[in-house]
């Protein structure tokens, strides 16, 4: 997604004096990207000039992100980052069909020198997530994932962990769902070869709860973005 095509004051979901919260959208980095210019933290400073994000979302992750207007915002959230007292919800649409309740896992994640993220009980850092299934399908669920700590990639190895990959992210053993799979009878053009349904990981930062500098506590929610919104328009519709 090109940057330049984005207008900041879109994503905004909502906003008081000291923080802005957005709705990112997906294949934007939230900070510089070495390969592409636009980014997310870019066009917040050209309405705040002093913006500063106070977590991260991966790149094809779309959802809620928080980003702080001035310094004293930023070190007032980034702390309750730190001692875990910010709630976070990711909706994930996951490969099969799983029946989680409540799940824990509490499993160490170390990052590796490649980008890519395993568990790793002797040098991995602690990292715990809680796992819920909102809805089944013929052959994928959407999970809610509350992730307490965060590690790098840290919902998509724990369902990993869980033989639940999410849909379409390969890296983690996620397969890229085609509507061939899911409609009886489909059939695709000759000599046309057949796109995913969706071309990243079903993942989407969903909420959002944090204290203000106030002292109240305030809670975003994000919209899905159109691509989770035709998955699961799909998913519904076949099953």
């Amino acid at each position: 997604m090109k940057s330049n095509k984005i207008k900041f004051e879109d994503l905004v979901l909502w906003q008081d004096d000291d923080y802005v919260v957005v709705n990112k959208p997906p294949f934007l980095s939230t900070l510089q990207d070495r390969i592409e210019k636009g980014n997310l933290l870019a066009l917040a400073r050209e309405k705040v000039g002093d913006a500063q994000v106070c977590h991260r979302l991966d790149k094809d992750t779309s959802g809620v992100l928080a980003i702080a207007k001035n310094p004293e915002a930023y070190r007032h959230l980034s702390m309750q980052f730190e001692h875990r007292q910010v709630s976070k919800v990711y909706h994930a649409i996951a490969d099969g069909i799983h029946q989680f309740d409540n799940v824990f896992v509490d499993e160490p994640i170390l990052k590796q020198d490649d980008g890519i993220a395993k568990i790793s009980r002797r040098d991995g850092k602690p990292a715990q997530t809680w796992f819920t299934s909102l809805k089944s399908y013929r052959n994928n669920t959407l999970i809610e994932c509350r992730p307490i700590t965060g590690r790098m990639h840290q919902i998509r190895v724990h369902l990993s962990l869980l033989k639940a990959p999410i849909t379409g992210d390969e890296t983690y053993g996620g397969k890229s769902l085609f509507l061939s799979t899911l409609k009886r009878g489909f059939n695709l053009k000759k000599l046309t070869d057949e796109q995913p349904l969706m071309k990243r990981m079903a993942l989407h930062a969903f909420s959002l709860e944090f204290e203000v500098l106030a002292g109240t506590k305030q809670k975003i929610t994000a919209p899905y973005p159109k691509d989770i919104q035709a998955l699961i328009r799909q998913l519904e519709l076949n099953r």
